[in-house]
């Protein structure tokens, strides 16, 4: 017990006193509801939304009520709509779990507790204010199987339900943003973000403003994909060659061993190291050498040869980092990730920075062309948009601090509904993986021969499959259940209690699966409803609490009802054997690195007060422990004098392996936060040129605003030159005059001065002079092509011209993150100098959209045409030369285009480094180049 709880007591117990107060008031209400009809209950939906002022009568300004003040009405309707809509009614704990939710907080509650039907406390809730509710889930399947279940509760309370999955396009994608509850991935509502701020219309949008989301094993979404932005990307340039050349070569190098540890003075002098620890590899001296004589070049360290260290770096960790079957698979010719933490393939995912091409060609398959960023934000920023967000697992108190210090949301740890009975034994650890796993072989053996049923929890594919084959070898009847067998999912995991069952699985049956001791007499139902050649529909009907005059739909539920009750009594008697068995065994291959990981391990065995046992397996020569595990885990061993066959089971080698999950938590913490910092940056960014897109997609007036870009471009012209002397009769007119020309040709001769008025001329009246001629300028030009379509011109040119900026500043700041790193070597903090450099490359850029659209609203002739257009087209190669012809032939440059209109694309050769339109001029003028030559480029 730490110093906190000495003095204060269990904290965590004391929250869950005062949310039992109003859980008092919740089950208060119990018997009210209880006698109220469907429709008395389900019209008290109406009357919260009055009383919340959501729906409002003519004449109606309140006061109103808040959610808190309705909050135990509304639990306690909720509950009973549940009861007769699902057949299930809110436990105590699910209250609890509820109010923990509601109040933006996390709800950690064990496996089998029904936090799927406690997340429908607080949406409900909160739905009711009508600025709708996000529940956010690890997968399409999830969210649909959840919209579905649950979805039956809110239509019968009269809410609208959607679902957003991978499929949903159009009007459909954004019917289910508009219902009152939206169920979802993480992905899914990220990438739907980002399409927003790239689409050209209003009527493009698909998403509300975000307001409340309840995300499903948070710690899953919030932590461990964290690291990992959301990006949209177009298609690059294609470089299919260079990945096959740098993979031959990487093929041909020798590892350097001799700093290794397990080498010593006696390790391989070879081309390249491998920190393990940082899954780094580079180069070494000698490699470098092998590089330049293989490519042909004399300094592989040159910038000319940037490109060239790109393509070798990606192939040395895709050889010598990345394993098959572990990080990815290969199946029809096709590189697919694999879910470190979930064991699932990760369809439609790509390694990013060319580490997807560089095993593509590592695996002889077909490499695909690199891919450019269009839009990009990571999932910390996403969430942190939404103004209330809460969460529920099974494991998130390891990671309480991270929730804290980047969402601002605490864990509360919910109490079981009944004590749990299940037994965690400690770790029993081997010297060497081969007597590890001739252990575990036997220990499944030996729980096999006694029918209790076993899940083996592995952390890779290779795994599964290695005792999947020693399994066999032994003639053990099991399952597998990996990313190459995951069709089989339902089936595999419904059978998983079954008496005599051995299952092996990955990550995959570690988090969201609920084996149910006996057997699934549900799944059995549904799978011999099949047989007998009912239809999806009927079996969804029948297995679903809707009512229907249809005599073949209810004929079909009076056979689901039939069979349900067949199968429960067949499995009585056997959940019985097994829970005198001692319930579901679990066996861990080896620990994970988060303690998370493994507690979803753990929480697959004793749901709801079941018996069960669990026990890792763990030996010396595992990743974890050969990383991380330290001298003192080695030495104990040795002074134990191990065989590889012996185990060795301690407490205190079990805290020694939490202690390195702890130091590899930590550091994996540190690296998310490193992300965040980053992407911080960008956040301020992206934020600013979002709302600059909002305000032209609600079509306000831009007119004020372009005149205000106007002014800002004035005052650049203006104050160079009278800062350089307070007498105006010494000003430059000439060179201001020429700088307004450059906005438009128009402005030549409109503005003049006698000698006398240039004495008496402050610059104050210098700047409103030339403003009023801008002014008058602009109307003309109104007058020429008419307001209204002046008006949506304006739009136009903003939105394309932002766009087309943005898009280079994401590339821009990608390259700057990449090479920031080495900004730790002069002492100066990596990320202190991106944020200082990301501004005023920022800052570049906004100059640069003023100028742009000023230039062009005022350049506009009546043919211009208003059609906006996304700038994220596949076919553009490089964004730095894209060229928009609209805004082309609006400031009159018709002489990129052929006769026949196409586009002319003439790549940039610089034979010097670019000039930054505000660095100083290179001349010696002292004055900035866009002040001085630059304004004749």
């Amino acid at each position: 017990m730490g110093l906190v709880e000495k003095i204060f007591g269990d904290l965590n117990k004391r929250e869950v006193k005062k949310i039992e107060k109003i859980v008092d008031v919740i089950e208060s209400y119990d018997e009210q509801m209880q006698k109220l009809t469907d429709e008395e209950l389900r019209a008290k939906t109406e009357e919260f939304k009055k009383r919340l002022g959501t729906i409002r009568e003519d004449g109606d300004e309140g006061p109103f009520e808040t959610v808190d003040d309705i909050l135990p009405e509304a639990f306690a309707v909720c509950r009973e709509g549940a009861v007769r809509s699902l057949g299930m009614k809110h436990f105590r704990v699910q209250l609890i779990g509820g109010v923990v939710l509601h109040q933006g907080r996390i709800a950690e509650m064990k496996t089998g507790e029904g936090k799927t039907l406690v997340a429908t406390l607080a949406a409900y809730l909160n739905a009711l204010t009508g600025k709708g509710v996000h529940v956010v889930t690890v997968n399409d399947y999830l969210a649909k199987r959840d919209a579905d279940w649950m979805g039956k509760l809110y239509t019968f309370l009269g809410l609208t339900v959607g679902c957003v999955i991978n499929s949903l396009e159009g009007d459909d994608r954004k019917a289910a943003y508009l219902a009152d509850i939206t169920y979802g991935t993480n992905n899914e509502f990220g990438f739907d973000y980002l399409r927003d701020n790239m689409v050209t219309y209003q009527e493009e949008l698909t998403q509300r403003e975000l307001n409340f989301a309840i995300v499903d094993e948070v710690d899953s979404i919030l932590v461990d994909e964290a690291r990992t932005p959301l990006i949209i990307s177009g298609k690059g340039v294609d470089s299919s060659d260079m990945y096959r050349t740098a993979n031959v070569f990487v093929k041909t190098l020798i590892r350097d061993t001799t700093s290794d540890e397990e080498e010593g003075e006696n390790g391989v002098h070879g081309d390249y190291t491998v920190d393990e620890k940082d899954k780094q590899v580079a180069l070494n001296e000698a490699g470098i050498k092998a590089a330049e004589e293989y490519f042909g070049i004399e300094n592989f360290s040159d910038p000319d040869n940037m490109e060239l260290n790109h393509y070798v770096n990606q192939a040395l960790h895709a050889n010598y980092l990345m394993k098959r079957d572990v990080d990815y698979i290969v199946k029809d010719g096709e590189i697919l990730i694999v879910d470190e933490f979930t064991g699932r393939l990760m369809y439609g995912r790509r390694f990013s920075n060319g580490l997807h091409q560089a095993i593509e060609a590592k695996e002889g398959v077909s490499v695909r062309s690199e891919s450019k960023t269009l839009a990009t934000i990571t999932l910390q920023n996403y969430f942190r948009m939404y103004k209330k967000l809460s969460g529920m697992t099974g494991t998130a108190k390891t990671e309480e601090d991270e929730f804290r210090d980047i969402y601002n949301m605490d864990v509360v740890v919910i109490p079981t509904n009944k004590p749990i009975a299940r037994t965690d034994l400690d770790d029993s650890v081997y010297a060497r993986q081969t007597g590890k796993y001739k252990a575990i072989v036997e220990r499944v053996a030996e729980a096999h021969e006694t029918g209790q049923p076993v899940l083996v929890g592995t952390i890779s594919i290779e795994i599964s499959e290695l005792i999947s084959e020693m399994l066999k070898k032994k003639g053990i009847k099991h399952s597998v259940l990996n990313a190459k067998h995951h069709e089989k999912e339902a089936e595999i995991v419904a059978e998983a209690g079954r008496k005599g069952a051995v299952t092996i699985a990955t990550n995959m049956a570690g988090r969201g699966t609920d084996i149910i001791l006996g057997g699934n007499p549900d799944f059995e139902a549904r799978r011999e409803m099949k047989k007998l050649e009912y239809t999806p529909e009927q079996i969804a009907f029948a297995t679903g609490f809707e009512k229907s005059d249809d005599e073949e739909l209810n004929a079909a539920r009076e056979k689901y009802q039939e069979l349900l009750k067949q199968f429960a009594a067949e499995r009585k008697d056997e959940q019985e054997e097994v829970r005198e068995l001692g319930g579901l065994c679990i066996i861990g291959t080896e620990r994970h690195e988060s303690r998370r990981i493994d507690n979803q391990l753990r929480g697959r065995s004793g749901r709801q007060g079941d018996p069960g046992v669990t026990q890792f397996f763990i030996s010396l020569e595992d990743d974890l422990m050969r990383l991380f595990g330290g001298e003192k885990m080695q030495r104990i061993v040795e002074t134990v004098g191990l065989s590889d066959e012996d185990a060795l089971e301690a407490k205190v080698l079990s805290r020694r392996i939490e202690t390195a999950q702890k130091k590899i938590e930590g550091k994996n913490f540190g690296i998310r936060k490193y992300v965040l910092q980053y992407d911080d940056v960008m956040n301020r960014q992206r934020s600013q040129i979002y709302e600059q897109r909002k305000m032209v997609l609600d079509g306000e007036n831009l007119r004020d605003y372009i005149m205000g870009m106007v002014e800002e471009l004035v005052n650049g012209i203006v104050a160079p030159i009278t800062m350089e002397t307070r007498f105006s009769e010494d000003w430059d007119m000439d060179e201001i005059f020429y700088g307004c020309e450059q906005i438009t040709p128009a402005f030549k001769g409109r503005l003049s001065y006698t000698d006398e008025e240039l004495r008496d001329l402050d610059e104050d009246k210098l700047r409103e002079d030339i403003m009023n001629v801008f002014e008058e300028i602009y109307r003309e030009k109104e007058e020429e092509v008419g307001i209204e379509h002046m008006r949506e011109v304006e739009r136009m040119i903003m939105l394309r011209v932002v766009d087309n900026r943005w898009m280079d500043h994401i590339d821009a700041m990608e390259q700057l993150k990449n090479g920031i790193g080495l900004r730790g070597y002069g002492q100066q903090d990596p990320a202190v100098a991106y944020a200082k450099e990301g501004f005023g490359m920022f800052e570049e850029m906004i100059a640069d959209i003023r100028e742009e659209t000023v230039k062009y609203c005022f350049n506009v002739t009546v043919e211009t045409r208003t059609e906006r257009r996304t700038v994220s087209r596949d076919e553009v190669e490089r964004k730095e030369e894209y060229y928009d012809e609209d805004i082309a032939a609006a400031h009159g440059d018709e002489q990129q285009y052929r006769d026949n209109g196409e586009h002319v694309q003439e790549p940039v050769h610089r034979d010097s480094p670019k000039i930054g339109r505000n660095d100083p001029c290179p001349c010696g003028s002292g004055k900035k180049y866009k002040n001085c030559c630059g304004k004749f480029q």
